[in-house]
């Protein structure tokens, strides 16, 4: 198996382009997705009115959809913003909130898919449940290991052609040929809502600076999570200590921080 492969100049491009990172997400993540992508050097913006998004997509390097608080006008929206980065090739990410806790979440997300998005980020349950393995987990929460999900994630991103990105004590980034392991972070980071969120909003932003390598650009996202997180539970007390100790994390990583410090270990797909 060859060596892992080194991602630090994604952080350096990332810090030298500032992409347009353009976010229709939650209510409760629009902060921390804001904040962490301000923190690595991206930046942010979070509308969802469907009468602009069109509009705004075309204007983005990158977008950035998260169905956790969805709603009707808003869905609607999503359609218009995943058509438009489509027809522009911008890169975009779907992260299936709670995917498998309402048929109605299950019909959305098999319509965001027809969009084709770059990357795909969820836990171990909504990747199971997306692919259409039956676990209907228990809301927000993964009820199965990232490790349970490499099939269905692999198959995921052969049958899409895409990214397939499964959070949880260990991560998993694969296009289905291949598959990048990162080890790190810290047992505080489920205790603090919408990091996953966060993690998806990075993603899109690394995107737009790996379109040639999805792939590695979602795992430099992944790893830029797993070093901040593991470094902000040195520092913290607790949950509420935790989450500005990440965001202080995040800006003080350098780029040689991924390729010096980060556990990646490429593997085979299945």
């Amino acid at each position: 198996m060859p060596p892992a492969p080194t991602l630090s100049h994604y952080l350096t491009g990332l810090r030298q382009r500032t992409p347009l990172t353009h976010c229709i997400t939650n209510y409760v993540a629009m902060n921390s997705s804001a904040n962490a992508l301000l923190s690595l050097g991206a930046s942010p913006a979070m509308l969802h009115a469907i009468e602009e998004v069109d509009e705004f997509v075309s204007l983005s390097d990158a977008l950035s959809i998260n169905i956790g608080t969805v709603s009707s006008p808003w869905a609607g929206a999503m359609h218009c913003a995943a058509r438009t980065a489509n027809s522009h090739n911008t890169p975009w990410v779907l992260d299936p909130v709670a995917v498998g806790a309402t048929t109605y979440r299950q019909r959305l997300c098999a319509d965001l898919l027809k969009h084709r998005p770059r990357v795909i980020r969820g836990n171990a349950s909504e990747i199971l449940t997306l692919n259409g393995i039956a676990n209907p987990g228990r809301g927000v929460d993964s009820t199965a290991s990232a490790e349970h999900a490499h099939a269905a994630a692999s198959q995921l991103a052969r049958g899409q052609r895409c990214i397939v990105g499964v959070s949880g004590d260990i991560d998993l980034i694969t296009d289905g040929e291949s598959t990048l392991r990162v080890t790190g972070g810290h047992a505080l980071m489920p205790r603090v809502t919408t990091l996953g969120c966060a993690l998806s909003a990075t993603v899109a932003a690394f995107t737009a600076v790996a379109e040639e390598q999805p792939l590695e650009g979602t795992a430099a996202a992944f790893g830029c999570f797993a070093l901040a997180g593991a470094r902000a539970g040195t520092k913290a007390e607790g949950p509420g200590s935790f989450m500005p100790a990440f965001l202080d994390a995040l800006y003080q990583l350098t780029p040689q921080d991924l390729d010096q410090h980060l556990s990646l270990e490429l593997i085979n797909a299945l």
